[in-house]
């Protein structure tokens, strides 16, 4: 029964695992801390509705056409509004976040309604046996494809010129201006590269909860706090810190309570970041005067 409540936390994990990746890299390279990220997610996961259940297009299209919006809606938010922000105090921008965070969740209200609806799935949601444990293919296909974005990710800060960049960036700024790089580019490309994982979180958690537009705000708290965790400057702790989240919810909600598994796994972290402020991998900075 451990088995099965781990295995069920790993996938709920992965979702808040790709959520945070996107707030890490965005706050790693453009130091911005983006509260509208779940709402973003939200209205990139409603363009894959529309296509799917009213123009009657097939999965694979809808979900491209979801990534697609959310690449170019991610970069349209950087250089329209965040771009002329850029040297202005953290709490103008944490301000104009959470802004758009009302003006993106009251336009899917207006436009869809505020009623739930069911979001279709991409495989079965039939259950089948994983040793002891008995998980559901979708459990298994959430966790399939974090891993294969995980794999990407990898692959884009490895082997792309811009993802070169984007680490070229978030080490050193001026070094990277001095080198050339276009620091509204990289920017950019950073928003539109984390809004469309936000988008992958949004549809794979869609057909688990009801589509509206505040059905990513549970998601969007536990990112932060994964991110938080994790430490909120390191890209692999968001991932480890998001997986141990979802582990200690299932587990704590199995064992303990449903109703009280979210204060118990909050009041854990605190715990914990009263131990490590910096996060379980995060690194404290030392400022020199």
């Amino acid at each position: 029964m451990l088995w099965q409540t781990i295995l069920s936390g790993l996938a709920v994990g992965s979702l808040y695992a790709l959520s945070a990746i996107g707030l890490v890299l965005i706050f790693k390279t453009s130091n911005i801390v983006n509260f509208a990220q779940g709402q973003m997610a939200m209205l990139s996961t409603f363009v894959a509705f529309q296509m799917l259940t009213r123009w009657g297009a097939p999965y694979w299209l809808a979900a491209f056409a979801s990534l697609v919006f959310a690449l170019a809606f991610g970069f349209f938010v950087y250089i329209v509004f965040l771009s002329r922000l850029k040297r202005a105090e953290i709490l103008s921008q944490i301000i104009l976040t959470l802004g758009l965070y009302l003006v993106f969740r009251g336009v899917a209200g207006v436009v869809w309604g505020n009623v739930p609806f069911t979001m279709p799935a991409a495989v079965s949601t039939n259950t089948v046996h994983v040793g002891s444990a008995v998980v559901t293919w979708y459990q298994l296909f959430i966790m399939l494809v974090t891993v294969l974005m995980m794999l990407a990710f990898y692959a884009l800060f490895r082997y792309t010129k811009t993802g070169l960049a984007m680490r070229a960036v978030s080490q050193n700024q001026q070094a990277a201006q001095l080198m050339g790089v276009s620091l509204t580019r990289v920017y950019g490309a950073t928003w539109a590269v984390s809004t469309a994982l936000g988008a992958i979180a949004g549809l794979l958690i869609a057909p688990i909860l009801f589509l509206s537009p505040s059905f990513m705000d549970s998601v969007a708290v536990k990112a932060f706090a994964a991110a938080v965790l994790g430490g909120f400057s390191s890209l692999p702790g968001a991932v480890l810190g998001g997986l141990l989240l979802g582990v200690m919810e299932s587990v704590f909600g199995f064992y303990i309570s449903t109703d009280l598994k979210s204060t118990f796994v909050f009041l854990l972290i605190i715990a914990i970041l009263y131990v490590r402020p910096q996060g379980l991998f995060g690194v404290r900075e030392v400022k020199k005067v």
